[in-house]
């Protein structure tokens, strides 16, 4: 049964935050069965600090009761590796973990993926060709299309675009992409359990374009999209102004934004608050929720990261798996 499998979640970069902030996710009781893939000696350092037992897993399956921490280890460097700073080893140790926690779920060994930070340099530095989690689970489960939403208990948001420069963002946005990122808002929202979605759609540009006035995307592409979608039974409106519908969906006006670009979405969120934002990759053939934060170097390996977003975003996995099992 998919309640039986567990939840893998990644360590995320060993020189970060991410084995202190998974180390301190099991010293509480977790809403669901957990396996640890990642850097062995990472996570044995990170629960040293307040006297967990780490113990190697042979398989998704062996998990005990013995309140040990169980790893399927990729790797074991992090014992001896320096904490924050960007090292090719720790970016090689991060990818293969990621790999590992995707296969385990595109074969049903785990029944979602929950990822500590990785840093994008030190992926880079080992050779990896993506610049984070999103494109590189895609292209492991071998879909062309996926979308990123960010979440908290105020305020839900989904990117048309997600890391690209500001001027390749404009580029993308297209018919295709925004009647795209609308029925993944749609789905989405749906997947977290609310019926009847509102789909709120930002503008690009200032005040929605002011009917051409600022710019004509927004009611040569943007609003013909937003048609489309109505068309199909998403209740969506839009596009309105970016400066304010962010406010407005945080007071419940809307269950959800798309927004056209990277800081556009990602700024309203995280300016309520790290600890319990969540990142929801929408379009995979599985669940996968992350932490809305970085690596931390500047405190990685101190022992005062805070784990609440890491536990945010495990407890929204465990909900959404469960109820991709009851309606599948």
């Amino acid at each position: 049964m998919m309640s039986d499998r567990p939840i893998a979640i990644t360590l995320g970069d060993p020189a970060g935050i991410g084995p202190e902030i998974v180390a301190k996710l099991f010293a509480a009781p977790l809403s669901a069965p957990a396996l640890v893939v990642g850097d062995l000696g990472a996570l044995r350092r990170a629960a040293a600090r307040s006297g967990q037992i780490v113990r190697e897993a042979s398989s998704p399956a062996d998990m005990t009761n013995d309140g040990a921490i169980p790893v399927l280890a990729t790797s074991d460097i992090g014992a001896d590796l320096p904490y924050g700073r960007v090292d090719a080893r720790a970016g090689q140790a991060a990818h293969d973990a990621i790999i590992k926690a995707a296969d385990l779920a595109l074969r049903g060994d785990a029944r979602a993926v929950v990822t500590a930070p990785i840093h994008k340099e030190a992926l880079a530095a080992a050779g990896v060709a993506f610049p984070g989690h999103t494109e590189l689970l895609a292209a492991r489960a071998g879909v062309d299309h996926v979308a990123m939403m960010l979440a908290n208990d105020e305020l839900r948001v989904l990117l048309v675009s997600i890391h690209e420069p500001l001027r390749r963002a404009v580029e993308l946005v297209t018919p295709e992409s925004e009647l795209r990122a609308i029925r993944f808002a749609d789905r989405a929202c749906r997947a977290l359990g609310i019926a009847k979605p509102r789909v709120a759609v930002a503008g690009l540009n200032p005040h929605a374009g002011e009917h051409g006035l600022m710019g004509e995307e927004d009611d040569a592409i943007i609003a013909p999209a937003i048609a489309v979608a109505r068309g199909e039974g998403i209740d969506a409106s839009g596009p309105y102004p970016p400066d304010t519908v962010f406010m407005r969906a945080r007071r419940g006006a809307f269950d959800i934004v798309v927004a056209q670009y990277h800081d556009q979405g990602l700024i309203p969120v995280k300016y309520l608050g790290l600890d319990q934002g969540v990142n929801v990759t929408v379009g995979l053939p599985f669940v996968r929720t992350s932490v809305d934060h970085g690596t931390a170097f500047d405190i990685a390996g101190e022992g005062i990261a805070d784990e609440s977003s890491l536990r945010a975003a495990f407890d929204m996995a465990a909900r959404m798996s469960a109820a991709a099992a009851e309606s599948g």
